[in-house]
C-alpha cells in the first residue's frame, strides 16, 4: 500500500501517525507509523524544534526510529521576527534547492514546505543523535574548531563567485532580494535599546565599540571588496551537531534561516570569535586561517590569497557583534538567550579590537 498524498503544513501538536507515514513513503521508505511521541529539543531563538519518536505497525529495515521537526517559534516576538526577516521561507528554500550541492554536511531533509502567504512551515529532518548540539556558552575544542573550519571552506567553495545566487530573491544579500528591514536608523535604535537593557552587565568598552559600529553597520555589510559565495551567516556552535564518544557524524551544520550571498571570511570570523576563547583564538588563528585557505584551494578556488583572507577576516566579526544586539531585541527574551547574546557581543569585541577595527 502506498499513500502518495503530499503531507500538509501543520503545527507540531498536529503531527500524527498518518502524516508521518506519508512523509516516510514519499522519502522512499515503505512503513506504516502507528504512534508518534513528541519532545522539544534544541535552543533555537527563532524556530522551535521537536523530536518525534516513531512506533511502527510494520516497517522496512531502513525506517528511522525518530525524526526531528522544525516549526515557527511559539513565542510571538520570535515568530514575527522570523516572518519579517524572511527566515522561514529562506530555510525551506535552502533545503529544497541548495542543500544537495552545498558540500557542507547538513541533515537529510525528509520533508520541507512553506506557505509564503502566512510563513507557516514544516521541516522534517534526520535525527542526528547521538551527536550532540554545540553550546555557544561553552564554546568548542580546538579539534572541533578545525573540523568546522574545513566545513566552512566546503560551503564557501560550493558556490564561490556563483552569480546565479544573485538572481534568487530568497537569498539574503542577493541583487534580487527585497530591501533589508535593517535600516541604519533601526540598527541604531536596537543598539540603544540593548544598551538600556543590559548596561549593568556590559564592559564600558563594548558600549564605545557599539556606538562606533551601529551607525556604520550597513557600510560594513556592503563594503566587502572580494568574491562572494554561499554563507551561513549564523555560524556558531548552537547551530551545529558534534559527534562524540557515543557516536554521530563529526560535525553537521543546522539552521539555514540566515544564509546569504556574502563574504566567506565573515562566517569564519563569526565562528572563531564566538566559539573559542580569545586566548585560544589568538594562539591558533594563523593555523586555522591556513587550514581554511588550503581547503578552499583544494576545492578549486583560485585567485584568493592570504592577504585577502586576513583583510576580510579581520572585519568579519562585525556581524557577530551586530547579531548579538539585533537578535536580543527582536526575539522573545530568555535567561539563556541573555547570557548568550552578551557572550557573543563580548567575544566579537575582542576579535574586532585584536584586528584594529574598533
Amino acid at each position: 500500500m502506498t499513500d502518495l498524498a503530499r503531507p500538509d503544513i501543520r503545527p507540531p501538536g498536529a503531527i500524527d501517525a498518518a502524516w508521518m507515514t506519508r512523509v516516510l513513503r514519499q522519502g522512499g521508505v515503505e512503513a506504516t507509523v502507528e504512534s508518534v511521541a513528541a519532545q522539544p529539543v534544541g535552543t533555537g531563538q527563532i524556530g522551535d524544534s521537536v523530536r518525534f519518536r516513531l512506533g511502527y505497525a510494520h516497517a522496512a529495515p531502513d525506517a528511522p526510529a525518530s525524526l526531528v521537526g522544525k516549526f515557527p517559534a511559539a513565542g510571538e516576538e520570535s515568530r514575527q521576527a522570523g516572518v519579517a526577516l524572511g527566515n522561514y521561507l529562506r530555510e525551506v528554500r535552502f533545503y529544497q534547492e541548495l542543500a544537495d550541492n552545498a558540500l557542507i554536511r547538513t541533515p537529510r531533509c525528509w520533508f520541507a514546505d512553506v506557505d509564503e502567504a502566512t510563513s507557516d512551515f514544516v521541516l522534517i529532518m534526520e535525527d542526528l543523535a547521538p551527536a550532540e548540539q554545540g553550546d555557544q556558552l561553552k564554546g568548542v575544542s580546538l579539534a572541533q574548531a578545525r573540523l568546522v573550519v574545513v566545513e566552512a571552506a566546503k560551503l564557501h567553495a560550493s558556490h564561490w563567485g556563483d552569480a546565479a545566487l544573485d538572481a534568487l530573491p530568497w537569498v539574503s544579500g542577493s541583487s534580487a532580494a527585497p530591501p533589508s528591514m535593517a535600516t541604519s536608523d533601526m540598527v541604531q535604535a536596537l543598539w540603544a535599546a540593548f544598551v538600556a537593557r543590559y548596561r549593568p552587565q556590559m564592559d564600558p568598552e563594548w558600549i564605545v565599540a557599539g556606538d562606533y559600529l551601529a551607525p556604520r553597520f550597513l557600510e560594513f555589510a556592503a563594503g566587502h571588496d572580494g568574491p562572494r559565495c554561499l554563507t551561513h551567516n549564523d555560524f556558531r556552535p548552537d547551530n551545529m551537531m558534534f559527534g562524540g564518544p557515543r557516536g554521530g557524524h563529526p560535525v553537521t551544520v543546522l539552521d539555514w534561516q540566515s544564509f546569504a550571498y556574502g563574504a566567506g571570511a565573515t562566517d569564519l570570523a563569526y565562528f572563531l570569535a564566538g566559539a573559542l576563547s580569545p586566548q585560544v583564538r589568538r594562539a591558533h588563528e594563523p593555523e586555522l586561517l591556513e587550514l581554511y585557505l588550503r581547503t578552499l584551494t583544494e576545492l578549486g578556488v583560485r585567485g584568493y590569497g592570504m592577504e585577502d583572507l586576513r583583510r576580510h577576516y579581520g572585519h568579519g566579526a562585525y556581524l557577530l557583534f551586530a547579531t548579538a544586539f539585533f537578535a536580543a531585541m527582536i526575539v522573545t527574551p530568555t535567561e539563556r538567550g541573555d547570557r548568550m547574546f552578551l557572550q557573543m557581543l563580548g567575544s566579537a569585541f575582542e576579535h574586532l579590537r585584536d584586528h584594529c577595527v574598533v
